[in-house]
């Protein structure tokens, strides 16, 4: 099914999606890698405040390149999501509602999913560009000596809104099925979808 969400994601919205449905977001969402969440996973650890709010929060696990002139950043597109698998846990359990990356996740994020009501989002590989184009507005908002890995927030337009499939769901499967399903599921589209996917 495709379905278009905005932004913030909910417990209740992220329990309304099923394993395989293709979902437009729009609205702010960070954009961090490991680097960043190895920052904010220290601050935790030590008890001070994050730069960022995570209740409800999304988090794509991306590292643009340099933005073309006029744009408002480059290539966009994710990254591989078990880099991230060490801080995920606590960071949803911190109130974050969902990651978007590519790739499997661990059995400790995944049940870190279910727990709090949360969703992991597998974005489409090699669709940097295209993804870009989606991107009206990005903004660093910490830890900026960090480059390409500093903690922006972006907006994707409405009506061109990043387009992602749902990674994990809370019936029925179990938590080694659901992570060979969506690998199953991100491969058997993927190819497709570079050739049709448009937005209107």
């Amino acid at each position: 099914m495709e379905i278009h969400m905005d932004l913030p994601i909910t417990a209740e919205k992220a329990s309304s999606l099923k394993i395989g449905d293709f979902v437009y977001l729009t609205g702010e969402m960070y954009v961090a890698r490991d680097a960043a969440h190895k920052r904010l996973f220290d601050l935790i650890e030590k008890g001070q405040k994050l730069p960022i709010d995570l209740k409800d929060s999304t988090i794509y696990y991306m590292g643009p390149s340099p933005a073309r002139e006029g744009r408002p950043i480059g290539s966009a597109g994710p990254t591989t999501a078990s880099r991230m698998d060490k801080y995920a846990p606590t960071l949803l359990d911190l109130g974050e509602k969902a990651m978007v990356g590519k790739g499997k996740r661990t059995k400790e994020v995944l049940e870190a999913v279910v727990r709090n009501h949360a969703v992991y989002f597998a974005a489409i590989g090699g669709a940097g560009a295209l993804l870009s184009k989606c991107i009206t507005s990005s903004k660093i908002i910490a830890y900026e000596d960090l480059g390409a890995e500093a903690i922006r927030k972006i907006t994707p337009m409405r009506g061109r809104s990043v387009r992602l499939a749902k990674a994990s769901r809370r019936r029925s499967l179990s938590l080694a099925n659901r992570t060979s399903l969506l690998a199953r599921t991100s491969r058997r589209r993927s190819s497709n979808l570079a050739k049709r996917t448009s937005y209107p």
